[in-house]
């Protein structure tokens, strides 16, 4: 057909760039259309991006990657949520599982049984109730059952994964498929004097460029998508007040932990994600409220081992593009907004992008329902996870710091406020088709943070206490039997990597029928 579109340009590599390369290589014929990448190697990457989401499993599995050879390649573990440590206030911890507590009852959410029993009688830590919680703290990891019946069905689980390694793993990927990468900067955009639209790129080495849409990959820069077409930025600084992070390896040290670690500081918090050859480290800051040298000093004070080189410095500006799609260019990754990486969403966000534009593929004549249903998807994704991240900040009781003081007073966005009104009520979670954060992340942090409603739904008067009693119990137990059945996460994770594993149809199976929790 005459008005397909037979040139995609991507500039900018990393994580985003090769993503979207990967995707492209797999989802179009690349005979009939031209996908060509433009990055330079004199030009760093973020490279922080090395927790992730169970989503990232379904996006390599629709690839057809073969995950005991990505996780060997990236040297990856796996992630079974995230720990956060002294956010609802000082020597608190809890985690935020990849999975369910418990399960419904007579056809009601969990958690309302449990708070009903945590006002009449003694009642037990929600953590008790979540086979991901118990096993991750016990560095226990084991594939999901298929029997939808077993507690072992009521989790997922994702990588911790060294996000270089990635974006090269999916270059050797792309290009084996035809993606074209041409070495070299980005001098000056050109774009049609009517539409706007861009039309080429010219190179620094006198090379042009042409396409017809066009993925900006260049990260905070934008380089299209806001140095060309200036589409706008939403600043959500005022909620979100990180601007500054650090970042660093270290030698490994102990056992691989299955979680990610969030520790809370003076001034915002500090990541710890055990990869196979290293740890990765971060400390995630304001500046107006501690200064760099204090930063690194925190940073390089907590770290478990001997540091690998110096501290890399980022700065940001956390929001969203007014667009992320404009005219016939796409945002991808921190081209289109940053929003920390907090809860691990910075790839999950760039593979949504991606899962949309091939959803909302265009033709030459770039229709505008296509692009503003797009919009439309990726403005609620981003604000409903801006939502999310401002509730870890924001329901603290930590008074310690002029940082903390801030958060725990300011005013948060009208859509957050709603949702922590509703459930401090009754316990009631809002619940949405779009958007990635379901009940049981909500109901994490909510609980964890010391959010806890003042009723519950009246559903849950529906046996006596005796009866209720009975049924906690009986949750409790089987998730702690089934959390001492499982094996360690390390001898999991060696076994797997063997080239003869017996594990590799376990974890087929879990990929085709586990989706995300």
């Amino acid at each position: 057909m005459q008005d397909n579109i037979k040139k995609v340009v991507i500039v900018g590599g990393g994580t985003a760039g090769w993503m979207a390369a990967a995707t492209l290589s797999r989802f179009l014929d690349l005979q009939k259309c031209d996908v060509t990448l433009i990055e330079s190697e004199q030009i760093g990457t973020v490279g922080v991006g090395e927790a992730t989401l169970p989503h990232l499993r379904f996006f390599n599995a629709r690839l057809g990657i073969d995950e005991r050879d990505f996780m060997r390649r990236t040297q990856s573990t796996y992630k079974m949520g995230i720990e956060f440590v002294n956010w609802g206030k000082s020597g608190d911890a809890y985690i935020h599982p990849f999975g369910d507590y418990a399960h419904k009852i007579n056809g009601k959410s969990f958690h309302h049984y449990w708070l009903r029993n945590r006002k009449e009688d003694q009642s037990f830590p929600l953590s008790d109730y979540s086979l991901p919680v118990k096993a991750a703290k016990a560095n226990k990891f084991q594939f999901p059952s298929q029997d939808a019946s077993s507690v072992l069905s009521t989790f997922s689980y994702s990588y911790h994964v060294d996000a270089g390694l990635y974006a090269g793993y999916l270059r050797e990927y792309a290009e084996a498929k035809s993606v074209k990468r041409i070495e070299g900067k980005v001098a000056s955009v050109q774009q049609d004097k009517e539409t706007g639209f861009i039309q080429s790129v010219k190179m620094e080495s006198g090379q042009i460029v042409e396409g017809e849409l066009f993925l900006d990959c260049s990260g905070f820069r934008g380089l299209l998508i806001e140095q060309t077409l200036k589409t706008g930025y939403q600043d959500w600084s005022k909620w979100l007040i990180c601007n500054s992070a650090q970042a660093i390896g270290c030698k490994s040290s102990g056992e691989l932990e299955p979680y990610s670690r969030a520790t809370a500081q003076e001034a915002g918090w500090q990541w710890r994600i055990p990869l196979q050859h290293r740890t990765g480290n971060g400390y995630v800051y304001s500046s107006d409220f501690i200064s760099d040298d204090q930063a690194t000093e925190t940073l390089l004070s907590h770290l478990d081992a001997e540091p690998i080189g110096t501290p890399n410095q980022l700065r940001f500006l956390t929001g969203k593009r007014n667009k992320v799609w404009n005219k016939n260019c796409i945002a991808v990754g921190l081209s289109s907004g940053f929003l920390e990486p907090l809860e691990s969403t910075s790839i999950y966000l760039i593979q949504d992008a991606l899962t949309h534009l091939i959803e909302h593929f265009p033709t030459l004549a770039f229709e505008s329902a296509k692009i503003d249903e797009f919009n439309r998807v990726m403005d609620i994704e981003y604000e409903r996870i801006r939502d999310f991240l401002i509730l870890h900040y924001h329901a603290t009781s930590r008074q310690d710091s002029p940082f903390w003081d801030y958060v725990r007073t300011m005013n948060i966005p009208d859509s957050l406020q709603s949702k922590m009104a509703l459930f401090k009520e009754q316990g009631h979670i809002v619940k949405y088709d779009d958007g990635l954060f379901l009940e049981p992340s909500w109901l994490a942090v909510y609980v964890g943070q010391g959010v806890i409603p003042t009723g519950f739904h009246p559903g849950a008067l529906d046996m006596d206490k005796v009866r209720l009693n009975k049924v906690l119990a009986e949750l409790r137990s089987e998730v702690q039997e089934a959390a001492r059945g499982m094996t360690s996460h390390q001898k999991t994770l060696e076994e797997y990597l063997k080239e003869d594993s017996k594990l590799q149809n376990q974890s087929n199976a879990a990929a085709s029928l586990y989706g995300v929790r």
